[in-house]
Formats: structure tokens, sequence, C-alpha cells
């Protein structure tokens, strides 16, 4: 029993020993004591664009893809032509059609319609289809019985029948029929200050001073600019009291002092009414103020003074270049280059097929820079857009 009891106290003695001598166990650390990583540096990412990509200007992006001879053919809106008007379309990339009583007359509504989209079928990028519709002596649709039972009448008739309001209605009703039709620009209105019967402008004024002229302008411009019918204010610098240049020279000897108070008043107020939709065409009058010896039409001193002190940066066109005023600038059949180097951006003409050659061999000798061609068939083609015209046209191009 003894020797039992000492072998159980010196077992237990040798457990205590082994439980003080045995080394303790390590804990596991805390995240606190753990060495801290240096966290990586992440660059932060950058901010989006705030400028989103615009889509491509569809004017510039025709023009980038237009041959040298179609931009020269978009510069001439011409007469049309008793035969071949179709064919001649494709042929000179005509820009667009001017047509005149022989080219209304005797025919339907539908006639005309289908005519003129015949035209337009032939065309690659859409014609202007234009027409002096003025009212009164100057009437290429209205002298139609087929199109209207009666002729628009002047705007001194209708002023003095009811006043502003009597003229608007006219102008809206002559949109909404040309419209119809298929014309996308009256050559009106006639911005030209007479108070004179005896000028020769007199008739197809508006019959009163500057300050009255100008208030027509801006409201006849207006509606025109409202209803999407294209403007074209006639006949810059003004015509005065001047001869008519469709049978010879008109020398304008004026001093400026006159166009600055009055001739150039209405102008101002329809280019400020009118905006995208409003052209100028420049008479054939010597201005001698300005040049004493260009016709207005073939100078670029009296384009500067339209471009620069007026502020106009819409389309220019020439008056008919087949007047007797520019004939002897035309013999040697290069007058519509003198009409692009002075500033026009349209050549209003019956001769094309004699010009555009001409216009385009000056380019290609390098006698009228390439960008005088640019900078005009740019101005024409935003003419067009404004009106609606280039919707559609070469879908590949359009953004």
């Amino acid at each position: 029993m003894k020797r039992l009891l000492a072998a159980v106290l010196a077992a237990l003695s040798l457990l205590s020993l082994a439980a003080c001598g045995a080394p303790a166990r390590e804990e596991d650390p805390s995240p606190a004591d753990l060495p801290s990583a240096e966290a990586p540096v992440v660059e932060p990412a950058s901010p989006p664009s705030t400028k989103p990509d615009l889509p491509a200007d569809p004017v510039e992006t025709l023009l980038a893809s237009m041959t040298l001879e179609e931009k020269v053919g978009q510069l001439f809106f011409v007469r049309c032509p008793a035969d071949s008007a179709a064919e001649d379309v494709g042929a000179y990339h005509l820009g667009g059609y001017i047509l005149f009583g022989r080219d209304t007359q005797d025919k339907t509504a539908n006639d005309l319609i289908q005519t003129i989209q015949s035209y337009q079928d032939a065309a690659s990028i859409p014609l202007l289809i234009g027409v002096d519709e003025e009212g009164g002596t100057v009437v290429r649709v209205s002298s139609n019985p087929h199109l209207r039972a009666s002729k628009f009448q002047s705007p001194q008739k209708l002023y003095a029948k009811g006043g502003m309001d009597a003229v608007l209605s006219d102008a809206r009703e002559k949109d909404v029929l040309l419209k119809a039709l298929g014309f996308h620009v009256n050559l009106a209105p006639v911005a030209d200050v007479s108070t004179d019967p005896a000028d020769f402008i007199y008739a197809r004024s508006f019959g009163q001073d500057a300050a009255a002229t100008a208030d027509y302008v801006s409201a006849v411009t207006a509606q025109m600019t409202a209803d999407g019918m294209g403007s074209v204010l006639k006949h810059f610098p003004g015509y005065g009291n001047n001869a008519d240049t469709h049978t010879g020279i008109a020398v304008d000897q004026r001093p400026m002092e006159t166009f600055e108070t009055s001739d150039f008043l209405p102008f101002e107020a329809g280019i400020q009414a009118g905006g995208g939709l409003t052209a100028v065409l420049v008479s054939h009058n010597i201005m001698t103020c300005v040049d004493e010896t260009l016709p207005a039409s073939l100078s670029p001193a009296v384009h500067a003074l339209l471009r620069e002190d007026l502020g106009f940066d819409g389309v220019v066109m020439t008056d008919d270049l087949a007047m007797d005023a520019v004939a002897a600038y035309a013999r040697d059949g290069a007058v519509a280059v003198m009409a692009l180097e002075a500033g026009n951006d349209l050549i209003i003409t019956t001769d094309y097929r004699t010009q555009i050659p001409k216009v385009v061999e000056a380019v290609e000798t390098g006698a009228l820079d390439k960008s005088v061609i640019d900078e005009a068939c740019r101005r024409v083609l935003s003419w067009k857009s404004a009106l609606g015209l280039l919707e559609g046209v070469r879908p590949w191009f359009v953004g």
C-alpha cells in the first residue's frame, strides 16, 4: 500500500515539473500587432468628357464630296431653257432654274408640278426653283388663269386698299401657292426706294420713302420666312431713278450719303427680318461713288460694301448677266468669272452653257482661286439646307 502511494505521488510530481518547465503557447497576434502594409497608389479615373462628339456638318460633308464641275454648276441659278431642261440639269449640275411666263403659260397646276418634278428628278442635289412673282407688272405665275383666277396686285395697290394687313395676307397667299407648285424662291420683295412715278422702277416698288419702304420690306420678308419661302431683296445698292438696265447702261451718280440714309435702309431691314432664307440680288447700275467703272454686279468694291457695311453673310446673286448693261463685259464669255471674283455666289444668266465651262477652265488654269468656288458653293448649299432641300440628299453623308 505504501509502495502504491509512493508511486502515485512520484507520478504527480513528474507531471507538475513538466507543466512548470514547458514553454508557454504563443497567442495569435491581434490585427493591431501586424505590421502595416502601404496601400498601392491608384490613379483616379479621368472624368468623362463634357464635350460630346458632334455630328458632321452635312453641308461641309456634301461640299467635300463634290467635284469641281458639280460645285461650279451649283453656282448657276439660270433661266429655264425652252429645250433640254431636264437633260441640262444633270449635264451642268445646275444649282437652280428660274421660271418665266413662257414656262408657266397655259399649264394647269398639275402640268407645272409635274414639269418641275421632272427637273428635280434629274438633279443629284435638289434645284432651287425660283420665279419673279412681285405682283403688279411682274407676275410669272398668276398671269396664267389656270393657276390663279386673277393676277396678284402690286404692293402699292394692296397697301392703298387694306394697309399692311392686306400686303401680308397677299404675301402669305403667294407663298402657299408657289410652294404647292414646287417653287422655293420668290425673287421678291423689291427693296428699291422710289417716290416718283417717272422712275423706271417706281411701279414695282412700294412707292414710298425709305422708312416706309423699310417697314414694308421687313414685314414681307418676315412673312416669307415664316412660310418657309426664300426671299430675294433687290436691286442692291438701290435703283433710284436710274434707267432700265435691261436695255443699256445705267450710271448712278448719287453721293454715298444718299445710299446710307435712304437706299440701304430697306435692305438692312430685310436682312434683319429674313434670316437664313433671304438672299440679295445686285443690280447692273454703276455706283460711281464706289466704283466709277464696273456695274455693281461685277464690282468687288460694291460687294464689300454689302458684306462689310451691311454685314450680310448670305447668298448674293447677280441680276441677269444676259442684260444689255453688262453686254460689253460678256464678249469673251467670261463675265461669270468676273461676277464670282466680285463676290457673287449665284449667277443668273441665260448663257450658262458657255459660262459654266469658262468658270471651270478659269479654276483649272489658276486664273480663279478654287477657294472662291468653295465659299460660294458653301453659301448656296447652306441656303438650300435652310430651305429644307438637302434632307435625304446623298443619305450616306448625313451623320
